[in-house]
Order: structure tokens, then sequence, then C-alpha cells
């Protein structure tokens, strides 16, 4: 008898939290089962997938933004691949890919559990993304086995909004490899400042430039890192700000972990998330973190323990927060420390491997 097959679904192959996910599911289960993969377009994760062997099918029309007669096609031409390919499970991801594998999943009698990464009705996000993203949710939870939330900030919000019955919903936070990383020497001065996100409205890098451009008498350096369609705008804005000299905008890069350890302050100043990668990869680092206190974010970052917190939009607190850990390094040791334990206990790849692989056996066995 062979493997099992999983069958994983998700929009874009780009670099991004999302992503590095599904890569990392495809690297802890490749020995144990069959794995298949359906992306809309070649990219970082259909590399890193041809890489272990994993089996990729492309489907074209299946792109991010709505499109009904695309959607109509990716869901035939899905339901078409998921007969040929005849996985025991489908495990979807990302709100468009999510939608059409669970519908492909309920056409073809196969078992589909759903990860939400972050929803689209979550507080900060914009009101038409909001109804549309209630609509389609609750009728994604008809249809799911399991829906995996990756903060409990996500899985109350699923609840409050009846996105799924509250046996459905589990809360698995997401976890990375504790590789042999470098780590943060936070005492660095002056201190180099990275931030590590896509480039669009829901990060808001234009307001961690505002921020920064606020700080003229600090010394100090920022790094961003990453593409996306707001980039353009925001090397624009950093030149009207006066802040270029200070700032370098690196594109997507494969060796975070090493631009991480040179840093000193890591910043996310997004509008809404479900539990950000990218903040767990600075934890693991040992740098100390500063945030917006939205959604799952506080579930990482504990107010002046690992971190601060800031509101989202707010362009004076988090100017404020920044200024406090350019002039106080003990206190970037001490916020790092804290937070490399803090991710050694509760965000580990080992741990949310486990905890996934308890609900695949509850549809394989």
């Amino acid at each position: 008898m062979g493997r099992k097959k999983i069958l994983y679904i998700i929009t874009r192959a780009d670099l991004g939290g999302a992503q590095s996910y599904v890569k990392s599911l495809l690297e802890s289960f490749q020995h144990q089962y069959e794995l298949h993969l359906i992306v809309g377009k070649e990219g970082f994760l259909t590399e890193a997938s041809c890489r272990m062997n994993v089996e990729v099918h492309l489907l074209p029309r299946l792109t991010r933004n709505i499109n009904l007669k695309k959607d109509f096609f990716s869901l035939f031409n899905g339901v078409n691949l998921i007969t040929k390919i005849a996985p025991s499970l489908i495990h979807a991801n990302s709100s468009k890919a999510g939608l059409i594998g669970r519908f492909a999943g309920k056409v073809c009698k196969i078992p589909t559990i759903f990860t939400a990464h972050g929803w689209g009705f979550a507080p900060g996000s914009p009101i038409s993304r909001s109804l549309v993203a209630k609509t389609t949710e609750k009728i994604g939870g008809l249809i799911s086995e399991k829906i995996i939330c990756v903060s409990e900030s996500d899985r109350q919000l699923a609840l409050k909004y009846k996105i799924a019955s509250s046996d459905k919903l589990i809360t698995i936070r997401c976890g990375i490899a504790n590789d042999s990383v470098m780590l943060a020497n936070s005492y660095q001065q002056p201190p180099h400042i990275i931030m590590v996100a896509r480039f669009n409205e829901q990060k808001d890098q234009e307001t961690l430039l505002k921020a920064v451009s606020y700080l003229k008498n600090c010394e100090f350096s920022l790094s961003l890192v990453g593409s996306g369609p707001s980039l353009t705008d925001c090397k624009a804005l950093a030149q009207t700000l006066g802040i270029s000299s200070r700032i370098s905008f690196l594109g997507d890069r494969t060796d975070v972990p090493q631009l991480l350890a040179q840093a000193q302050i890591f910043v996310l100043s997004t509008h809404y998330e479900g539990l950000p990668i990218s903040i767990i990869e600075a934890m693991r680092a040992g740098l100390c973190v500063v945030a917006t206190d939205v959604n799952g974010v506080s579930e990482a970052v504990v107010h002046r323990e690992t971190g601060l917190l800031v509101p989202h939009s707010n362009v004076d607190a988090l100017a404020l927060a920044i200024e406090h850990l350019i002039n106080f390094p003990e206190q970037r040791n001490l916020f790092g420390k804290a937070g490399r334990q803090k991710f050694l206990k509760e965000f580990t790849l080992e741990r949310m491997i486990i905890e996934t692989e308890a609900i695949y056996k509850q549809f394989l066995t």
C-alpha cells in the first residue's frame, strides 16, 4: 500500500508568510506522505517544492483578485486536477485558494482543512474587503472539516462572526525551525532597524518611514526587506521626507536570518495580521520588537517584556517607541533575550508540526 497523498493549495508562490508556512509543512511531511501542491503560478514556493520532489500543479487562472470568470475556471480545473491526483486530504491556504480548494474538495468528496493566515475582516481591514470576506468565509466554514487559526485572536474573531462552529476551529500558532541561527548583538551602536514585509497597504511601511523621519537627532539606519505594489511609493516618500540616506530598500531576500542577526531593532507597522512569521523570526534571532497592537501580534510580543506595542497608524507612538529603544541598548537586550525564550517555549516548528499532524490523522486513519 502506497503512502497517503496530501494536496496543498495556495494562491501565490511568491515569498511571504503563508508560503513559508506551506514550505515548512512540505519539508516536514515529505518523507511520510506523498505531497502535491496546486498554485497559481511559479515562484519561491514552487522552486522549493521542486527541490523536495513535491509534484507541482499550476492553475494559471488562480489569482488573488476576484474575477468570477477566472474563479469559475479555477474551480472547474481544480476539480479535474484533484480528481486526477486523488488525495486523501486537502490542506488549503490563503483566502482565494482556500475557498476554491474547499469547494473542489466538497465536489470530490475529499476532507479539506483550511489555514486562515489572518482574516480579511480583521479590525483595520478596509470596510469593503471586510464585508466580502465575512460572506465568503462563512460559506467556506460550512464546507471545511477543520479551520486552523494561526492565533487565538483569529479563532475568537471567527467565533464572533460565526464563521464556523467551535468544534471546527482550532488554534495552531505558527512555528519555525530553531536552526543554528546567528543571534543579534543588541548593544551595537548606532542601532540598525529592520522591517521584513511585503510592500502593500496592509503592512503600512509609510507609517514607519514617517515615524523615523521624526528622529532627526538620533543615529540609526533602517533596512526594508520585501517587494510589492507600494514599494515605489515608499521610495518616493523617503525622498520627500529627506531620509533616503538612512534607508536601504533591499527587495526580496533569502538571507533574512543573517539580516536579522545584523540588526538591533525589528519593526512591524502593520494594519492587521494573523500571527506574523516575521516577528517570530525576529524573536528567534533575539531581537527586540516594536509592532502594532493588532489581532494576534500580542500573542507573540508581550508589551514591555519582549518588545513594545503601539496602536496601528499612529506615527507619534511608533516614533517614541523606536526612539526609546535607540537610546536604551540595555532595554533592547532584555527584550531580545525574553523574546528568544518565548520563541523557544511557544513558537518552534516541532510543536507546530506535532499539532498539525494530529489534525491530519483525524482524516487519514
